[in-house]
């Protein structure tokens, strides 16, 4: 599909059918994500993919109840919302996010991207250099992970909540220590549908030459 398309329309996915993934599919989306460019071309991220039932009831179960933890705990500071269609899109992207905790087990695959403790720190003899945390080069992988997905007509959505229980999660899967999950991604076939999301404006969000200075 052309490739401005897929940009604009692949939205968060949270609810999903039963029907099969194929494992094709699944090698596509992980081959377009090391494709992402990385800092050095390091690639600091492992996949792990879960299709086994067993363990995908575990780790539905975790995050249902990280999910009960954190979602009250983030209403009581959400700030109020500007106007009512505001309040609504909040209201249904809730909603959504609680089905997704309610029904992630049923979810065909999982993917679990990992990523070594380390840092991409450097020194000199003028001190420590931060050119960026390793995260930064991860999320790219994620995205093409995502685009990939969208592509093939699969729907997912980058998820982090498991993380209040990441020990718990990491002993589920066998996980070393010295990897951290950095993004959990639901791969299914949607029930929603393709489309642009309401988002800021890029005019309200960008600056030119100087900072608040604005263009359009």
């Amino acid at each position: 599909m052309d490739l401005y398309e897929a940009l604009m329309t692949t939205r968060a996915m949270r609810r999903f059918t039963d029907k099969p993934v194929d494992e094709e599919d699944v090698w596509a989306c992980l081959r377009a994500a090391v494709q992402a460019p990385s800092g050095g071309n390091i690639q600091p991220y492992q996949f792990l993919v879960v299709t086994d039932p067993d363990l995908r009831a575990a780790i539905g179960g975790l995050y249902l109840r990280a999910w009960e933890r954190y979602e009250p705990a983030v209403a009581q500071v959400t700030p109020p919302f500007k106007d009512a269609d505001a309040g609504r899109r909040h209201a249904r992207n809730v909603q959504a996010s609680d089905h997704l905790a309610r029904t992630l087990s049923k979810v065909p695959v999982l993917v679990l991207v990992l990523m070594p403790k380390i840092s991409m720190m450097v020194s000199d003899e003028q001190g420590s250099m931060d050119v960026g945390p390793t995260y930064a080069s991860v999320y790219p992988a994620v995205q093409n992970l995502m685009l990939a997905a969208r592509a093939r007509g699969l729907g997912t959505v980058l998820t982090t909540v498991y993380r209040v229980y990441e020990d718990e999660l990491r002993g589920l899967c066998g996980v070393p220590d010295r990897y951290e999950g950095v993004a959990l991604l639901p791969l299914g076939h949607p029930q929603g549908r393709w489309g642009i999301a309401p988002r800021r404006p890029a005019e309200s969000l960008t600056s030119w030459n100087r900072f608040g200075e604005r263009r359009g």
